[in-house]
């Protein structure tokens, strides 16, 4: 083990040093990118939002949708397989560009049952846009701060700012009789850029500044209001939030479970903890392999030395030849076992006592007054032999047993 030691502390030495150098070389260096991640803490990623949704949607199931509408939805249906049925609002924030004309069809059917549909992008799948008429436009922010500022129509809250945006999507065309305009972007004047759309029994809610979830906007100075008045157009009910990392595949049970193991690796300080455990775990393991402690010393049970004992006893009074004892001691035991199982007096052994022996024990009468007659008999006598004994352990045995 002493030769082991300077082994380990070198390998230490060198791990804390590797990491020392990787975490100096290494400039943290802030991300920037739209990925409307729910699990993601960077500026644009909206796991702030995600998190809130409990607490806007209390005593409501929110549940994380990792697959395609097209069969997430429709294995929960009435007709499906699913463990559910569908029902509440479905949101998808950002990367909707995945979507399938398969999946919009689903959707589209959901809202049509009575539920409701939020979308927060730039653009839509052009399954939306052709099936609801709709365009959508751009306009260049050329002004040097980059603010465009938000706004709800029937919805008391102030002008709110959005910066570092280039530039703002609107509703270029829409249908104005039927469709509710709900929400405007402003960089020189107002655009419509939040739209509702009754469809069958439900409703579709098109929103054009998804940045506004993010978690750079929620947490800068009041913008969440903002955020919260979107919202708010929600039914209370259920709601199944789309995951930015779509996977492609058929649904096969209830909502997936991605691990969050790839995140903490993606973290310097938890990489290099989780590594530097598995090395020493591995060191641990073939260090300890060779075993280390002594050899335990069997120490033999106590034997049970009563049958021993007894024959010890036995042997002593079978060669003194000392019948009268034994003879006592039988009449003694068996008197006194008779006094604490029926609890009846031994002081007089008579007829009466043998008829209430015999009524308790339930043995025959004969039985008993034959073994009582010869426990007086030989309390009346002097010398006692062999046979003596040996009869009367007989009727005490035959006593027990018949």
């Amino acid at each position: 083990m002493k030769k082991i030691l300077p082994i380990l502390v070198i390998i230490v030495a060198l791990m804390v040093t590797a990491a020392v150098v990787i975490g100096v070389k290494r400039t943290k260096t802030v991300n920037w990118e739209e990925s409307f991640n729910e699990k993601s803490n960077e500026p644009y990623g909206v796991s702030i939002f995600y998190k809130e949704l409990s607490n806007l949607f209390k005593d409501f199931k929110i549940r994380t949708v990792f697959h395609q509408p097209s069969s997430y939805l429709s294995a929960n249906s009435e007709s499906g397989y699913g463990e559910h049925v569908a029902e509440g609002s479905y949101i998808i924030i950002g990367n909707s560009d995945y979507l399938e004309d398969d999946s919009v069809d689903e959707l589209l059917n959901f809202v049509d049952a009575g539920n409701t549909l939020f979308i927060s992008d730039y653009y839509f799948s052009q399954k939306i846009h052709d099936t609801l008429d709709i365009d959508v436009d751009y306009i260049l922010n050329e002004k040097k701060d980059s603010i465009s500022h938000q706004s709800l129509k029937y919805i008391g809250i102030e002008n709110t700012i959005i910066d570092k945006n280039a530039g703002d999507y609107y509703f270029s065309r829409f249908d104005s009789i039927n469709f509710n305009v709900l929400g405007y972007s402003k960089i020189d004047y107002k655009h419509a850029n939040f739209i509702q759309v009754p469809f069958g029994d439900g409703n579709i809610y098109l929103h054009l500044e998804p940045k506004a979830f993010t978690n750079y906007n929620i947490l800068k100075e009041d913008r969440y209001k903002y955020v919260e008045g979107l919202i708010s157009y929600l039914p209370e009910n259920n709601v199944y939030f789309d995951s930015y990392a779509k996977i492609q595949t058929g649904y096969d049970g209830e909502v997936e479970k991605e691990s969050n193991l790839s995140w903490f690796l993606e973290q310097l300080s938890f990489r290099w903890a989780w590594y530097t455990a598995l090395i020493f775990g591995i060191l641990f393991m073939i260090f300890n392999a060779k075993r280390r402690q002594r050899i335990i010393k069997i120490i033999k049970p106590l034997q049970n030395t009563t049958i021993a004992f007894v024959k010890t006893v036995s042997n002593l009074y079978f060669d003194t030849q000392d019948h009268k004892n034994l003879i006592d001691k039988k009449i003694t035991y068996f008197l006194e076992k008779i006094r604490t199982d029926y609890n009846l007096d031994t002081s007089t052994l008579n007829d009466e006592f043998i008829v209430k022996l015999a009524a308790k024990t339930g043995k025959k009468k004969d039985d008993v007054k034959k073994l009582i007659n010869y426990i007086n008999s030989l309390r009346s006598k002097d010398d006692f032999f062999e046979d003596n004994l040996i009869k009367l352990n007989k009727l005490i045995e035959a006593f027990y047993t018949i």
